[in-house]
């Protein structure tokens, strides 16, 4: 018996829908880093993007546990020396891009390789309730139902 390895031609890419509202961040980074890999899949090939392309609505309204909502730092460097910069969790949700707070999630769990990027493409994440994708028919994936840990939050 031979492994099976996909090929990119039997590839059928899906597209979900998943409203990101109450939802805890690393249980939602963990399960769309699985489904962006293909990971889900039992036709998953590790050289070959077997992953679906993944939305993210209300991106806005994610849950943190415990207090790491104003206490967790994302840092970044400018380049110079000296240049670090930190801004909290709760500074960037109530700010222009709050769907900064997802994408970097999901990409910290992604491989740091050329697929991992190409992989990353596939995820679109938007702060509020609308996206431009409704011509996909994409399917809603329902994350809170799957278990109740993935919508608890300090009270």
């Amino acid at each position: 018996m031979k492994t099976y390895s996909a090929r990119p031609a039997e590839i059928e890419k899906k597209w979900i829908l998943i409203d990101a509202s109450g939802v805890v961040v690393g249980r939602l980074a963990a399960l769309i880093a699985t489904r962006l890999q293909g990971k889900h899949s039992p036709q998953y090939t590790p050289h070959i993007d077997t992953g679906d392309n993944i939305i993210v609505i209300n991106a806005e309204k994610v849950r943190f546990t415990g207090k790491k909502r104003e206490q967790h730092i994302y840092w970044r460097h400018t380049g110079f020396p000296g240049g670090i910069k930190g801004v909290t969790a709760d500074k960037i949700l109530d700010g222009e891009h709050p769907e900064r707070v997802i994408v970097k999630a999901v990409e910290r769990m992604m491989t740091r390789s050329p697929m991992g990027r190409q992989r990353m493409s596939n995820l679109r994440v938007y702060g509020g309730s609308e996206h431009p994708h409704t011509a996909q028919n994409p399917e809603l994936f329902d994350v809170a139902a799957l278990n109740t840990k993935n919508i608890r939050s300090r009270a």
